[in-house]
């Protein structure tokens, strides 16, 4: 049997509280070893999840830890290239949140460090690992909707009552494109496999230098789509592909379990309507079990750093298109 693969955390951010450590002490082949942070408190979470959890005091040790493999970077949007870097120059795989980058030409050293070293570097877009989205490829490749003509994603939170919230924040990368329309944008261009060829529309409403509510539209080569992303309105998620022949519907496309249960809609001319769903798929834990496969070399991970680049320029696409983007 392989050994697992020993993974450090480098901040402790709620979401990898919540989220991203339950899933690699979860994930077979898989062990949280370490956890960087200067606070006691926000630490003591992870030590209860994972007794004889190692707390480095600093992102720096963490990264000299002779006993990590692999690290998971969920530092604010601007911090995540830097440590990227340094995660790589210190011999660790390393797993990056979303977005990579604030603009698409900066992932370009990652990359780069990634080619140099050998080891792998990506970004955690969790999507593409659940098995939702892969029938969704599978049933647009075959020709489950006949010629694709438009694509509708919703994805809405509500934040407004934490003006503290890094996605609140200009300083550290905020803006609601950054955070949730990766996914909407990427989740288009990965099913489908098309690339826009023009951002058509992008109307942003903004506050204190972040996009709250993003309205977009873009034309692909064979179809439109239209995307609507905010951290100002009801919680709602959903993406329907709809072609002449068919349609394809997801009812909790991103935040699979957590905002509803994974599933899958399509009918065709005849009417019928089929159904599959996923009740206890977790997306995180088969993410970091895809990680683990592709630092053992017996698969490639299924998101690429270019993937990530090509949904950022999407979202370049969309802030020139509206004429103004937040500070970075």
């Amino acid at each position: 049997m392989n050994d697992p693969i020993r993974w450090g955390i480098l901040g402790a951010s709620n979401f990898a509280q919540r989220d991203m450590a339950p899933a690699i002490h979860a994930a077979r082949g898989n062990v949280l070893s370490a956890l960087a942070t200067r606070s006691p408190d926000k630490a003591a979470p992870f030590a209860d999840l994972v007794p004889g959890l190692r707390i480095h005091d600093s992102y720096d040790a963490l990264l000299a830890d002779p006993q990590i493999d692999a690290v998971y970077v969920p530092l604010p949007h601007t911090m995540h290239i830097e440590w990227g870097l340094k995660a790589l120059d210190a011999g660790k795989h390393v797993l990056v949140e979303k977005p990579v980058a604030m603009h698409a030409d900066d992932i370009a050293p990652l990359i780069a460090a990634r080619d140099r070293t050998g080891l792998i570097a990506a970004e955690a877009y969790m999507i593409v690992h659940h098995p939702q989205w892969h029938l969704v490829r599978e049933l647009l490749a075959d020709g489950a909707v006949g010629r694709l003509r438009h694509v509708e994603a919703v994805f809405t939170y509500d934040n407004s009552g934490d003006p503290a919230n890094i996605r609140n924040r200009a300083a550290t990368g905020g803006g609601i494109l950054p955070d949730i329309g990766v996914y909407t944008f990427g989740s288009t261009r990965w099913a489908t496999g098309a690339e826009p060829d023009a951002i058509t529309h992008a109307d942003l409403d903004w506050e204190d230098g972040c996009d709250v509510l993003a309205r977009v539209s873009a034309r692909f080569p064979d179809f439109t789509a239209h995307w609507v992303n905010s951290m100002r309105l009801l919680p709602e998620q959903f993406v329907l592909f709809h072609g002449e022949a068919g349609l394809i519907r997801l009812t909790a496309p991103y935040n699979a379990a957590r905002f509803g249960e994974a599933r899958v809609e399509w009918r065709g001319r005849d009417g019928v309507t089929h159904t599959r769903s996923w009740p206890g798929v977790d997306q995180y834990v088969l993410q970091v079990e895809a990680f683990a496969a592709a630092v053992r070399g017996e698969a490639a991970f299924p998101w690429t750093l270019e993937d990530a680049r090509g949904t950022q320029k999407v979202i370049d696409m969309a802030y020139a298109a509206a004429g103004d983007r937040p500070v970075s």
